[in-house]
C-alpha cells in the first residue's frame, strides 16, 4: 500500500474490519514476536519470568499429580515447560510458527513431555480429558463473541472429570478505556512490526454498541514511505458476561481468583482477572 492510500481508509474501522487480530501466523512477524516473547524487560507479549513463577506456583498446589494440562495460546512454552518439569503431561497450541518451534526445541533438549502443535486454537481439535486447560494474558477477548463460546464449547467438553479451566480476560473498563485512547504515533529504528526505520501511527476505537475496542496500526518505512496496516480487536464483557458464559454447562462451579492466587503482574494490575471453572 502506497502512503497515498492513506486518505481512504475508512476512518472509523468497525470490529474486525481492519485484521482479525496482529499476525502472529506470518512467519516473519512471529519470528520478530519471539523476541518480544522472550524478553524480561516488559509484558508486551508474555508475562515476566517473576510473575508466571507465582502463576506456576499456585497451579501446583492445586493440580492433582501428573495432571494432564493444555494451554490453548501457549506462546514460546513459558508455562508448560515449568509445569513439566513438575511432573505433569502437557499440550500446547499456538498460532505462532516461531514460538512453537521454540518451545519444541525447549522440550526436546531438556526431555519434557510436552506437545505442542502450530495451529489456531479455534479449528485445532482438542480432545482431552484434560485436569487443567488454561487461556492467560486475556486470549479469549480477541475473539469474536462467537468464536469465543465455540472454543468454550470445545474446552468444557474436554475437561475431565473435577478438572478445571483457567480463563485470564480483561476487564470491560480496561477494554473500553483503551478503544477510548487517543491517536498518536512514534518514530523508531525497528520495532514490533518492522525491522527497519518508520513511523508506527496508532489510533483506537471504542465502539459502544458491539461492546468492542478496535486498533488500528499504520506503519510507514521512511526509507520507501511504503504504508503497511495492521489491526486488532478486542471484545468487552461484564464480569456478569464472564460468569454466564464460563459458567454455561451443568455441572459447573466459577468463582474469580484472588490477586495473591493469580497476581495480573505490575503493569496488568486492576486491569486483568482470573476466573475458575471447577466442573464436578
Amino acid at each position: 500500500m502506497l502512503l497515498s492510500h492513506l486518505p481512504h481508509l475508512n476512518r472509523t474501522p468497525a470490529p474486525w474490519e481492519t485484521g482479525e487480530k496482529i499476525p502472529w501466523h506470518d512467519p516473519a512477524f512471529s519470528a520478530h514476536m519471539l523476541a518480544f516473547h522472550l524478553s524480561q524487560e516488559h509484558d508486551w507479549a508474555s508475562r515476566r519470568i517473576t510473575t508466571i513463577e507465582q502463576h506456576i506456583k499456585w497451579l501446583a498446589g492445586t493440580l492433582p499429580p501428573h495432571a494432564r494440562i493444555l494451554d490453548l495460546g501457549c506462546g514460546p512454552g513459558l508455562y508448560l515447560h515449568r509445569l513439566a518439569r513438575l511432573g505433569h503431561v502437557c499440550t500446547g497450541i499456538d498460532i505462532s510458527p516461531a514460538s512453537v518451534a521454540h518451545a519444541q526445541a525447549e522440550a526436546q533438549a531438556e526431555g519434557l513431555s510436552i506437545e505442542y502443535l502450530l495451529g489456531d486454537i479455534r479449528t485445532v481439535p482438542f480432545s482431552g480429558p484434560f485436569d487443567l486447560i488454561m487461556m492467560t494474558f486475556g486470549e479469549l477477548n480477541v475473539f469474536s463473541h462467537k468464536d469465543m463460546e465455540a472454543v468454550l464449547v470445545k474446552a468444557h467438553a474436554a475437561l475431565a472429570p473435577q478438572g478445571m479451566l483457567l480463563a485470564e480476560v480483561h476487564l470491560f473498563e480496561e477494554v473500553r478505556r483503551q478503544g477510548l485512547a487517543p491517536a498518536h504515533w512514534q518514530y523508531q529504528d525497528e520495532g514490533l512490526f518492522c525491522p527497519r526505520p518508520h513511523l508506527c501511527l496508532q489510533e483506537q476505537f471504542w465502539h459502544e454498541a458491539e461492546a468492542a475496542a478496535v486498533t488500528r496500526y499504520l506503519i510507514v518505512e521512511t526509507a520507501t514511505a511504503a504504508l503497511t496496516e495492521y489491526g486488532s480487536t478486542m471484545q468487552a464483557y461484564r464480569d456478569e458476561e464472564y460468569l454466564g458464559m464460563l459458567g454455561n454447562v451443568e455441572g459447573c462451579n466459577v468463582r474469580a481468583l484472588r490477586e495473591d492466587e493469580w497476581p495480573a503482574g505490575e503493569n496488568f494490575h486492576g486491569k486483568l482477572r482470573t476466573f475458575v471453572v471447577q466442573r464436578k
